[in-house]
């Protein structure tokens, strides 16, 4: 069994403070909290239902459904890969354009997911989908990038450098195994990997009309 965790990017440094990357990531932990006080009824109300989305219902939960978590492994795991990739890319788009992106891909995402269970009345939740996206924007304008990882294989333990290519590529090709291999359980839950599939590709498909054009490689 092994785990790689990427830890930001060796190549660049960002030129401002990443606010709303840091931002989003107080939002997702406020949210978790009051999942934690809601209970299931809070996870009923805010998170995407595939049959109410169908139907034009709830359609709110398309946003609010991308800041909620199913555990602390998963808000920590995505906010992790949030806080690697994130500031590279609001620096690139810039705040304003960066934030909305954000938004758009985790919409995108979500819709991917309703899209692969229609009639579904599991609900999705997770911002995996929204980083997903900033990944496939990450893969497209810094492609030959560093990422600083951690690489843990039993009880070996090492920091390397992947470049981003190969990272994020892998990454993506274990989402596209996954799709095919979660199209039974999609109706009893489970990973959401069409979500992944869906924020990664607007992201990769997306990422140069975002990017600012003052916005140079150093």
């Amino acid at each position: 069994m092994g785990t790689i965790i990427p830890l930001g990017d060796a190549s660049r440094r960002a030129r401002h403070f990443a606010w709303v990357t840091a931002l989003i990531i107080v939002a997702n932990a406020y949210v978790f909290l009051l999942e934690l006080e809601g209970g299931e009824a809070f996870v009923g109300r805010w998170a995407v239902i595939p049959a109410r989305i169908e139907h034009g219902h709830d359609l709110i939960t398309i946003v609010t459904a991308m800041f909620m978590h199913a555990g602390w492994l998963h808000i920590l795991g995505n906010m992790v890969f949030l806080w690697a990739f994130g500031p590279a890319i609001e620096d690139a788009m810039g705040r304003f354009r960066y934030l909305v992106f954000y938004l758009m891909g985790g919409a995108v995402a979500m819709m991917a997911q309703v899209m692969g269970s229609p009639g579904s009345t599991v609900p999705c939740l997770g911002a995996s989908g929204t980083i997903a996206a900033v990944m496939g924007a990450f893969i497209v304008i810094y492609p030959r990038d560093r990422i600083r990882t951690l690489v843990w294989i039993l009880i070996f333990i090492r920091v390397t450098y992947i470049p981003a290519v190969l990272l994020i590529g892998f990454w993506f090709l274990i989402q596209l195994l996954n799709v095919v291999g979660s199209v039974a359980t999609v109706e009893t839950g489970g990973v959401a990997y069409l979500a992944h599939v869906g924020g990664f590709v607007f992201g990769v498909v997306t990422a140069r009309v975002w990017r600012r054009k003052a916005a140079i490689d150093y």
